[in-house]
């Protein structure tokens, strides 16, 4: 009895023992629960990690709570990792381990310290979610803002993901797990501190790297690291550019230097093509006068076309110069933008850097080429172009006119009076007269090709003093106006006869005695080879031939009587003329 009693004391003494180890024990593993330990990786499977941290049985961890955003997993067997154990055991006897809960844990004791010291944290923008970005500061996971990302709008982050960086937090709740951050702050402070940098080292001529930041009509702004500068559109290259983004994109790196700098405004002039050679040095000897040369248009304006010879080098071809017959027309109807030209230099001022250009020195000169064709003297056939009060305008080979001087149509008409006898649109018959080249100038005549008809008439004895049969045309209250040479062939003269002059006989002194028609012999009394007009008389002719048959037959004084003289001169005259 004493034994069993024995046996049972024993027994329930072990049970205690028992109970209070296991009690002690399960104390022990219990406040491993919620914490992040230690433990060693044993074994890798597939995608999960087994790892021994002290317990009674191990845990599972997946490979990717071990993976670091845009990293591969590195992981073998005998790594010691840290992580956090959720429970002792689960259904499967397993400890449930998590390494993400042991990363974050761990990254927020440092954020938390971090934010309370406004210190910046480093972390890894991996992912996109609604309104910005996700970024794993550690193990933790927080909220980068789209208007955080950058000082400028960022249209492509891809080259940011993956790559460590500084950011700022700008809020933290642990309760919630809520973590935003902004990396442009730190942007932003250390661009100002750069700036002041920047700023303080400033000087003209020195040589910068920017970066395109905006883009204008007149220029572009450069970030150069903190501060602005203009980069304006004459200064990008030598050679034109109409707009700064025909040579520049927003984002672009450059290479600028420091133009002017003015401390007090802060305001920064930049330029690219002064990092380049000067294309007008030289540019006398590049470029001599009378030098034919090919180009391309790169603007036409109302007074000309730019040509440029080489990048940075243009000249200007003023319309005047453009062509030789198209005098009132707009350069854009002879060059269009982009073509290709050959131009002969005319003049280059170094100083004011202009090169003065033609574009029809290089074409013949239609007025050498006429003049070669048509020399002084020449005859051809031509349309009346146009018609002024001071002559006409004949077209002529080669596209260009030739003026008829109103005094140079007809030998007998007026100038008012041989106008209105042509047309616009009438082929007519010219003659060369003079060629001026310089003033580009070809004067032409149509009474020249027939003879002058004052030589002809003196040369027929037309002369002062000569009796000649005239043709009366005008009937005036002051005279007759009469044409002589009718029956020479050409253009007859023009003569009159003055009242006083139509008869000896005053009451016979009476123009409307006389016909159109009627032919009447009167003497020459004036030959004007100036106004080529004709002075005449009937009265003169009647007392020349009186004095004749005074002469011829006797006088008064010897008892003839005049009308016994003139009846003698008359039937002599009239057996003459019937011999």
């Amino acid at each position: 009895m004493a034994d069993t009693a024995l046996s049972a004391a024993t027994a329930d003494d072990g049970m205690e023992s028992f109970a209070a180890l296991l009690e002690e024990s399960l104390a022990e593993t219990t406040g491993f629960e919620g914490t992040v330990v230690k433990g060693t990786v044993i074994g890798v499977d597939n995608d999960m990690a087994l790892v021994d941290v002290g317990l009674k049985s191990e845990g599972r961890v997946s490979l990717k709570e071990f993976a670091v955003p845009g990293q591969q997993v590195e992981l073998k067997i005998g790594d010691e990792v840290e992580v956090f154990v959720e429970r002792m055991e689960d259904k499967n006897g397993e400890a449930v381990l998590s390494r993400d809960k042991a990363r974050r844990e761990e990254s927020w004791n440092q954020l938390e310290a971090a934010f309370n010291e406004n210190k910046r944290v480093t972390g890894v923008i991996y992912g996109k979610v609604k309104g910005g970005f996700t970024v794993d500061l550690g193990g933790a996971v927080a909220f980068l803002p789209g208007s955080q990302v950058d000082i400028r709008p960022v249209r492509d982050i891809s080259p940011l993901l993956g790559t460590p960086q500084p950011f700022q937090i700008l809020k933290m709740d642990r309760a919630r797990g809520n973590i935003v951050v902004s990396r442009r702050a730190v942007l932003e402070e250390s661009r100002a501190e750069a700036r002041q940098e920047l700023v303080a080292s400033l000087k003209e001529g020195q040589i910068l790297d920017g970066v395109v930041k905006n883009i204008t009509d007149y220029g572009a702004f450069v970030d150069l690291g903190g501060v602005d500068g203009l980069l304006h559109v004459t200064d990008i290259a030598w050679r034109r550019i109409n707009h700064p983004s025909d040579a520049l994109q927003i984002g672009q790196t450059v290479k600028v230097q420091v133009i002017r700098f003015n401390p007090e405004t802060q305001r920064i002039s930049l330029g690219m093509k002064q990092l380049e050679a000067d294309p007008w040095e030289g540019v006398e000897i590049k470029y001599p006068a009378m030098t034919r040369f090919k180009g391309r248009v790169t603007n036409i304006t109302d007074y000309g076309a730019f040509v440029e010879l080489e990048p940075g080098i243009e000249g200007l071809v003023h319309v005047s110069e453009m062509s030789w017959t198209k005098k009132n027309v707009h350069p854009g109807k002879i060059v269009s933008t982009s073509q290709e030209v050959e131009v002969m230099v005319l003049d280059v001022d170094p100083v004011k850097r202009r090169v003065s250009l033609g574009l029809k020195q290089t074409l013949p000169n239609p007025w050498d080429e006429f003049l070669a064709n048509h020399p002084i003297g020449a005859e051809l056939e031509g349309e009346i172009k146009n018609i002024t009060e001071f002559g006409l305008f004949v077209g002529l080979p080669g596209d260009i006119d030739g003026m008829v001087h109103m005094s140079d149509i007809s030998w007998s008409k007026s100038g008012e009076e041989a106008i209105a006898e042509h047309s616009k649109g009438e082929q007519v018959r010219v003659k060369v007269l003079d060629v001026d080249i310089d003033k580009e100038r070809i004067s032409l005549g149509m009474k020249q090709l027939d003879s002058d008809p004052m030589e002809t008439a003196q040369a027929s004895g037309v002369r002062k003093g000569a009796v000649v049969t005239c043709t009366v045309t005008t009937i005036q209250d002051n005279g007759i106006e009469v044409t002589v040479g009718d029956d020479e062939g050409g253009e007859p003269l023009t003569g009159f006869i003055r009242r006083s002059d139509l008869a000896r006989d005053r009451q016979d002194q009476r123009p409307d005695r006389f016909a159109v028609g009627e032919k009447v012999d009167a003497k020459v009394t004036q030959f004007d080879r100036n106004s080529r007009r004709l002075t005449l008389s009937i009265k003169a002719r009647e007392v020349a031939e009186e004095k004749e048959a005074m002469a011829e037959y006797g006088s008064s004084d010897s008892g003839a009587s005049l009308g016994d003289i003139l009846g003698a001169a008359l039937r002599q005259k009239q057996q003459g003329d019937e011999g």
